[in-house]
């Protein structure tokens, strides 16, 4: 009951905030969180870890002598989860977010800005005391709850899009988030620098396995701008992810960082991307792409087995898909200006497109991690059929197509259609792809993992196959293995009988042979 009476009065909060920023400031509107919190609670965690899998102090420090303290890599982590309850804990504030990055990379020695941050950190002092959905160290709520990673943009902190990661989590996620980083703290714009970052993704992804309220086996990761370049370069080597979300990603604007990777290749991806663009010119793009040494292929054109919805914001720049950039004056007082001459469009329609970049982002979510039909529908409906108003997205949906043939998915189809039918799987594949051939010691490394694991019937099944296209000394021996784990003992003798003749000078096969037989022998 105590709960219900937070709930609503949560709620109340969220419609007042509304209400009261539409006139504030003499007819302006400063940024408040349009779209609706889900159902849960939401509480927010603050952890101060190291990767010690990794340095980030240089051996010599700004004086020149040999640097002292943590040599590991600092990674404050923010972790936002549905709660049970929040009667009894710290709500947040838009400047409790702000304060945090200064202990980001100190844990416990508080640095404050200075320089140009401390000039942008002044943007935010009218932001400072709006309330925030979380709640510092609320409990939990019972359960486990999907994992969505927030990587951040260049340079940038973990709390940059804290709206957004509120949202999610209340809508029944686990949100975690450490700092955009490269190497060292601040970003760079190459491979060093996104490989880092990607790094942390895969680390956090790790650490949450110590959270007993994530799923572990449902995972995506939403990344802005550089972050929406290094989740993809995650998301490569770490098959733990099975979904992306890119705020207007780098990876549009710096496609030659992505060639010059030699291991993320767009297309061999065959997970889903959301992927929203901000409005940039040719002129600015190309600009981009040149500051990236080389050109490359473009991502999304060669992201073709994974499904691809792409949501083009009309009228909406860069930083608008941060809330906190949004709650920032500088950013209206010199940035703003430029564009709104360029475009009919003020703060307000900044507010109402982050609402659907949200309610976009929840929906994907929901549709891939919680395999949710419902949203997939809403992913693929024409905005104005979901409630968008005009003038503000548009949407493609575009589904995968079946990735070339490769052992990996040979596997995944005879799963499907069953171990015995491995051989009309082969032939199927085939017709579709007559170039498409299978290795016997691919086959017979998989029948060895079959044995390892237990399931003697399905390595029987491969091991007929692997006789079938590949009839030697190996295959048979194989065959023979897997039929006596299952108990087959005359079809063993027969298959190790075919090895011998096939291999005579292997010893194996005529001592497990001769071992057979024994066995078979009758007892005197």
């Amino acid at each position: 009951m105590i709960c219900q009476q937070r709930r609503c009065a949560r709620l109340s909060l969220w419609i007042l905030c509304l209400l009261t920023s539409l006139t504030a400031h003499g007819g302006e509107t400063p940024f408040f969180m349009a779209e609706k919190p889900g159902p849960h609670p939401v509480g927010l965690r603050v952890v101060e870890q190291y990767d010690y899998s990794r340095s980030f102090r240089p051996l010599t420090g700004a004086l020149g002598k040999p640097s002292r303290g943590e040599f590991a890599r600092p990674v404050q982590t923010l972790i936002w989860y549905p709660a049970a309850e929040v009667v009894d804990s710290k709500p947040m504030t838009a400047g409790a977010y702000i304060d945090l990055s200064a202990t980001e990379t100190s844990f416990g020695h508080p640095k404050p800005p200075t320089g140009g941050q401390a000039w942008w950190f002044e943007g935010w002092k009218q932001a400072r005391t709006q309330p925030m959905l979380a709640a510092r160290d609320a409990p939990l709520a019972p359960g486990q709850f999907p994992l969505v990673v927030y990587a951040p943009s260049f340079s940038s902190w973990s709390w940059e899009n804290a709206d957004l990661c509120e949202l999610i989590a209340s809508y029944g996620y686990v949100v975690i988030a450490g700092p955009g980083m490269g190497v060292a703290r601040q970003s760079t714009h190459d491979v060093a620098g996104t490989n880092a970052q990607a790094q942390d993704i895969s680390f956090l992804i790790g650490y949450a396995h110590t959270l007993p309220d994530a799923d572990h086996s449902e995972v995506a990761v939403v990344g802005f701008s550089w972050g929406g370049l290094s989740n993809v370069f995650a998301a490569a080597r770490d098959n733990r992810i099975k979904a992306l979300v890119a705020l207007d990603g780098s990876m549009r604007y710096f496609p030659g960082v992505v060639k010059q990777s030699g291991d993320v290749a767009p297309e061999k991806m065959t997970i889903p991307l959301l992927f929203f663009k901000g409005q940039a010119s040719i002129e600015d793009q190309a600009s981009l792409e040149s500051r990236s040494n080389s050109g490359g292929p473009s991502v999304l054109n060669a992201w073709t087995h994974g499904d691809l919805i792409s949501v083009n914001m009309l009228g909406f720049f860069h930083p608008e898909f941060l809330s906190m950039s949004q709650r920032n004056e500088r950013l209206w007082q010199f940035d703003f200006p430029h564009w709104q001459t360029e475009a009919d469009y003020g703060r307000a329609d900044g507010i109402t497109g982050y609402a659907w970049v949200a309610r976009y982002t929840q929906k994907f979510l929901d549709a891939y991690l919680k395999h949710d039909s419902t949203a997939l529908s809403f992913l693929k409906n024409e905005p104005s059929s979901n409630g968008v108003p005009l003038h503000v997205m548009a949407v493609d949906f575009r589904g995968a197509t079946p990735p070339p043939a490769s052992f990996e998915s040979f596997r995944t189809e005879v799963g499907r259609e069953g171990f015995e039918h491995a051989a009309q799987v082969y032939a199927s594949i085939l017709k579709r792809e007559p170039n498409f051939k299978l290795s016997g010691e691919a086959l017979e490394s998989w029948i060895q993992e079959l044995l390892e694991d237990g399931y003697s019937r399905e390595a029987t099944d491969i091991a007929q196959l692997d006789v079938q296209l590949f009839p030697s000394g190996s295959s048979y021996g194989s065959l023979g293995e897997a039929y006596a784990q299952s108990g087959r003992k005359d079809q063993a003798i027969d298959s190790y009988r075919q090895a011998v003749q096939k291999d005579p000078d292997n010893p194996f096969f005529k001592d497990r042979l001769a071992a057979l037989q024994a066995d078979r022998a009758p007892r005197k």
